[in-house]
Parts: C-alpha cells; sequence; structure tokens
C-alpha cells in the first residue's frame, strides 16, 4: 500500500537535496537564488528559492531538526495542505520582511536558509499547543511552548534592533512568524465559518 509523504518529509526532502544540488552548484547557486536586496541582484523567485538554500551542514541540520521537532504535530492538526501553506507563507513573509530590513540598512547581502519557515511553524506550535514542555539545550531549562515562543520572539526583536549576532536575519525570522500567524488566523476564520448554522 503506497502512503503519500507527509508535508515535513516534502520539505526536509527538497531543502537536503537542493542542499546537495548547491554544494555541486557552489556560488553560481547564490547568485541566482538567495535572496538578494531589491537593489541588488533581486529576482521575484528568490521569494521561495532562498530557503532551499544554506551556509553550512550545521545551518541546514538545525533548520530540518527544528522543522521535524516542531512540524510533525503541527500537521498532524492541520493535515497537510494548510502544513504547507503555513510553511511557504512564513518563507515568503520572512523574505517580505528582510527585504524591508535590507532597504532601510542599505546593506548588500544574500539572505538563505529555512529559518523564516521554521519560526512560522515554531509559532504554529506555541499556539496549538502552549502548555507542552520544551526543554532548551543551552541553558538545560524546561518551559512551556507559549512561554518559548514569546521568548524567542522578544529576543530576535532585541538582536535585530541592536544589531547583534551579525550574520542572522533576526527579521526574517520574525516576518516568518507572521506569516505563520496569518494563515493559522484564517484556517481559524474558516473552521468558524464551516461550524456555523
Amino acid at each position: 500500500m503506497r502512503t503519500t509523504p507527509s508535508g515535513v518529509h516534502i520539505i526536509l526532502i527538497s531543502t537536503i537535496a537542493c542542499y546537495l544540488l548547491q554544494s555541486v552548484a557552489g556560488a553560481g547557486a547564490i547568485t541566482s537564488f538567495a535572496l538578494w536586496p531589491l537593489q541588488s541582484n533581486f529576482k521575484p523567485w528568490q521569494l521561495v528559492t532562498y530557503a532551499f538554500l544554506h551556509g553550512s551542514i550545521t545551518h541546514i541540520a538545525f533548520n530540518m531538526y527544528g522543522l521535524w521537532l516542531f512540524g510533525r504535530q503541527v500537521e498532524n492538526l492541520l493535515g497537510r495542505r494548510v502544513f504547507l501553506q503555513l510553511y511557504f507563507a512564513s518563507v515568503i513573509s520572512a523574505a517580505l520582511m528582510q527585504l524591508l530590513a535590507t532597504a532601510y540598512s542599505g546593506g548588500v547581502y544574500p539572505t538563505i536558509g529555512a529559518s523564516g519557515g521554521v519560526f512560522g511553524v515554531l509559532l504554529a506550535y506555541g499556539m496549538f499547543f502552549p502548555n507542552q514542555v520544551i526543554m532548551l539545550l543551552i541553558p538545560p531549562i524546561p518551559m512551556p511552548a507559549r512561554v518559548f515562543v514569546v521568548l524567542y520572539a522578544g529576543l530576535e526583536l532585541i538582536l535585530g534592533v541592536t544589531g547583534t549576532e551579525a550574520g542572522v536575519a533576526h527579521f526574517a525570522h520574525l516576518g516568518g512568524m507572521v506569516g505563520g500567524y496569518l494563515v493559522i488566523h484564517h484556517w481559524r476564520s474558516g473552521r468558524g465559518r464551516g461550524r456555523s448554522t
């Protein structure tokens, strides 16, 4: 009996495959498919393709682990179609936020990585499973998912505003959360309309 792959598996396999292709293509992949500022090498498809590129094994490993850790329960609740909508809406909203940030700062550098999509999934996890306990790695402190998400978002905002931890797209992470929230709000509204009589 053939089973359809989950949305999490589709994203995992696609992202890992693209990372392997990126390692062969080299700088050409960054030039064409990373997210470049509007004043530089921007192309519309980069709003999505940047999320399939990564800077290192560690970079892709952390992103895919986060997707797997939080995405499975979110997808079980939402279903594959809505989960994929949530992920890619988060990827695109993260890209738009990053474009705004680079336009304001004047920075000319590419952005890569699936973190925006993962942050949207993380927000969904915190909203749907607020009391689920998450154990931090460093420091090893357990906390409810809702607290973890709020603290993480606050930290990203502080780091983004202060320009701390250069090389990390903090505003893109927050933009991913915005996209995730919009899909969740739309999904909840649709469920509400479906129950009306």
